[in-house]
């Protein structure tokens, strides 16, 4: 008898630690069960290279949000973005959005660089202002072949 009580107090100490281990991947992978508190924006890059699905979106280097959606508009060839912001963070309606790296080996993310207009932007909204990613490839092939812009 002792025996199938060790091994039932084994198998629940496996299922706890096992979903506290999904519970901590789900909060460090901004994966929740509900967006409750997020409102989402839009904004529209040249190039989106590097970021995707999932991407962090920071402002003043705290992660806010993240990217939800991408796709092609096939009429101006630019990257379509929907992205989710915590809904106390106001943005003035003059923000910019630049995806940006953390580094020479680090990801990308979507960095948000507030504006200072009085009027607020609306959840649900464009944002009209960014800048793609710089690609560090075209820079050192520039570099080298000596090309001025």
């Amino acid at each position: 008898m002792s025996e199938h009580i060790t091994e039932v107090i084994t198998g629940g100490a496996v299922l706890a630690v096992a979903a506290g281990f999904l519970l901590y991947a789900g909060q460090v992978g901004g994966v929740g069960i509900g967006q409750s508190g997020m409102d989402t924006y839009t904004a529209s890059f040249r190039s989106a290279e590097g970021i995707g699905i999932g991407t962090d979106v920071r402002l003043a280097g705290v992660k806010v949000g993240s990217v939800l959606e991408m796709e092609l508009d096939p009429k101006t060839f630019r990257a379509e973005t929907k992205f989710t912001l915590q809904e106390n963070v106001l943005l003035p309606d003059d923000t910019a959005v630049v995806i940006s790296s953390e580094g020479l080996l680090g990801g990308s993310y979507l960095e948000v660089l507030p504006g200072g207009s009085p009027f607020n932007l609306e959840p649900g909204a464009e944002i009209e202002d960014t800048q793609s990613s710089i690609s560090i490839v075209q820079l050192l092939l520039k570099f080298v072949s000596g090309e001025e812009e």
